[in-house]
């Protein structure tokens, strides 16, 4: 009776199938066939999601340590300013690479492409395991914090609740992408519109203290300054990680509405406005607080609200409350498609590729993501985790970069919509390196080796369950790809053939 009911709801789900946008286009009578994501990304939801992605908690919070890595007002300014021109030629180079290779998973594809599988494999077993998920786990914790603060004035909510209102965002994020790839679009672009409007009234509220003459910060501002190569390299690793989110949108290119056109725009577009936001915003902590005030301060924007936005100093932590959401949303988009496109092409179990048939939406990356964070803010320091990693992801950047110049003579048949210079792949290349061998030069730690054989490590599964495809791996993973296809109610490819 049970395997009756099994194949009733297989049956069910087979005749289920999502309608693709080439069969949309096809006659009224015709069946679709392709179960695939939907091509309803707008350039205005594109640039919200650079935006969205780009401005989380770090502007809020970690202008402090770059300060502290550069000790003096004029570098810090100077590292953000860098960060954010190194950050539009980063984006230059993604936005060839993803107009030539439209296809969704961001550096994925473009490393696949260009070193082989198992390059491809390495990156999506880094990054699906370890880095996205953790650096979500982060976000979530920053969250956490903030909307709990408000309950406890004066003093540092418990861990243990700052945790829970992480899971609960978690699940939150979860329900929403589930429902509707549409709604979570929506929830982004509301979110992103939060973000720029406590930024504007940040900039608004230093521009009035620049005009009261509060301006002692800005003057001398090279005064004192020494940063060493190492710190230097720690500086960018902060300013670029408040930075970090502007390959966003090469993750969900095949739902992007005609992405010739909207991915290139939407990056040229999102970048420079999220580089002078931040630089404005920087500026004006200094019209508020010394470079001691801002050392000492738990959170830069709150310290600054205190001092500039009485009585309304309370909306910061709510917004810097949103802000986090908006990036967390941002990154649980992004990230459940790499699974999705990893799992399509079997670098990942086959039933995390598979979409719900009523809600289009890739439903087993999206839990099997959820399940990675909510299992990443266990820990009670996981930002040392990821500071080990920040190498490996710089190690992408620049192995992304190169993959331009390579293709460039290896794959001359493609066609390349945008062509940027090699210059800026090169510089790119050359500041991705900078980034990965100064701080391992400056402060020689054995974590950094051990995240390096981590990396390796997924050589371990690569080759049997990959390269080798043995059958006694297929054997175990199809009844439990079944079962969990009927419990989650989802379907793959193949069963629309």
């Amino acid at each position: 009776m049970v395997k009756d009911l099994m194949r009733e709801r297989k049956k069910k789900l087979k005749d289920s199938t999502i309608p693709g946008p080439e069969e949309q286009n096809q006659t009224a009578g015709e069946d679709a066939k392709a179960t695939i994501l939907q091509k309803e990304v707008g350039l205005i939801s594109g640039v919200c999601m650079i935006v969205g992605s780009m401005i989380g908690s770090g502007i809020f919070i970690s202008p402090r340590a770059v300060l502290a890595s550069t000790g003096a007002v004029g570098p810090c300014l100077c590292v953000w300013a860098a960060s954010g021109v190194l950050s539009a030629l980063g984006a230059l180079c993604y936005a060839e690479l993803g107009t030539m290779i439209t296809k969704s998973g961001g550096e994925y594809y473009y490393l696949m492409e260009a070193y082989g599988r198992m390059v491809g494999f390495l990156f999506c077993w880094s990054s699906t395991i370890v880095m996205k998920p953790s650096s979500a786990a982060i976000i979530f914790l920053t969250f956490g914090e903030y909307a709990a603060a408000p309950f406890y004035p004066g003093c540092k909510p418990p861990l243990f609740l700052v945790k829970c209102l992480s899971a609960v965002g978690i699940l939150l994020l979860l329900l929403v992408n589930g429902l509707s790839s549409r709604l979570a679009r929506y929830l982004q672009n509301f979110f992103t519109a939060a973000k720029l409007l406590i930024i504007v009234v940040i900039v608004i509220a230093g521009i009035v203290l620049m005009l009261q003459g509060n301006t002692e910060n800005l003057t001398n501002a090279f005064e004192g300054a020494s940063p060493s190569i190492g710190n230097l390299g720690l500086a960018f690793y902060n300013g670029m990680w408040a930075y970090d989110g502007w390959n966003q949108l090469n993750f969900i290119t095949e739902e992007l509405k005609n992405p010739h056109r909207n991915l290139p725009l939407a990056i040229i577009i999102a970048t420079p406005l999220v580089s002078i936001c931040y630089i404005l915003v920087n500026i004006a902590y200094f019209t508020a607080m010394t470079p001691t005030e801002m050392l000492q301060s738990p959170a830069v924007a709150v310290t600054f609200g205190d001092k500039a936005l009485q009585p309304f100093a309370w909306t910061i932590p709510l917004f810097v409350a949103l802000s986090t959401l908006g990036a967390a949303n941002g990154g649980c988009i992004t990230c459940s498609r790499l699974s999705y496109v990893a799992g399509r092409e079997g670098h990942l179990p086959k039933i995390i590729s598979y979409i719900s048939p009523k809600q289009y939406t890739p439903t087993p990356a999206l839990i099997f993501n959820a399940f990675l964070s909510v299992l990443y803010i266990i820990p009670t320091e996981i930002s040392i985790l990821i500071n080990y990693f920040s190498f490996a992801q710089w190690t992408i950047y620049g192995l992304t970069a190169l993959s331009l110049i390579i293709l460039r003579f290896t794959r001359k048949d493609l066609e390349r919509p945008v062509r940027v210079p090699v210059f800026i792949a090169v510089i790119t290349v050359l500041m991705s390196a900078y980034l990965v061998m100064a701080p391992v030069l400056e402060n020689a730690e054995i974590e950094y080796l051990y995240c390096f054989i981590f990396i390796l490590s997924g050589l371990i599964f690569y080759f049997p369950f990959v390269h080798c495809k043995f059958s006694w791996t297929r054997s175990i993973m199809r009844p439990i790809t079944m079962h969990l296809q009927l419990l989650m109610e989802v379907v793959g490819p193949e069963d629309a053939e």
